[in-house]
């Protein structure tokens, strides 16, 4: 009983300066992004999915030229083969062995097993 008591005189450590108050104009408008890189608006989100572009053209009408035609339909295969350049790798196990991934010893799986403990007994 002695903790419920204690729940009910509590006060919040953080102290508001002044009454609450609600703006009484609100401006409710559409506007760009402060970050945004033009300041203008968009005509509509058709217009805007014509240009936009994530990884590559969102729009299956929209030519890509450097596969020399439509993305969107075909198939990935289609594009030919992909090959990282020279000192780039697709994986980790493509790297050298200096940067391999090192194995778990058995005094460390006993360590997390244990959560530490047989470290110290």
């Amino acid at each position: 009983m002695q903790a419920t008591r204690i729940l009910f005189g509590r006060q919040p450590m953080i102290r508001f300066l002044g009454k609450r108050s609600i703006p009484t104009k609100i401006d409710h408008t559409p506007h760009a992004h402060p970050a945004a890189p033009t300041s203008e608006l968009p005509d509509s989100f058709a217009s805007y999915r014509q240009k936009a572009q994530q990884h590559g053209p969102l729009s299956r009408r929209s030519p890509a030229s450097q596969y020399g035609g439509f993305v969107g339909p075909k198939a990935g295969k289609s594009l030919g083969p992909v090959e990282p350049a020279a000192g780039e790798f697709f994986d980790r196990s493509d790297l050298p062995a200096r940067f391999a991934r090192t194995s778990w010893s058995a005094a460390e799986i006993e360590a997390i097993e244990s959560g530490g403990a047989s470290m110290f007994a």
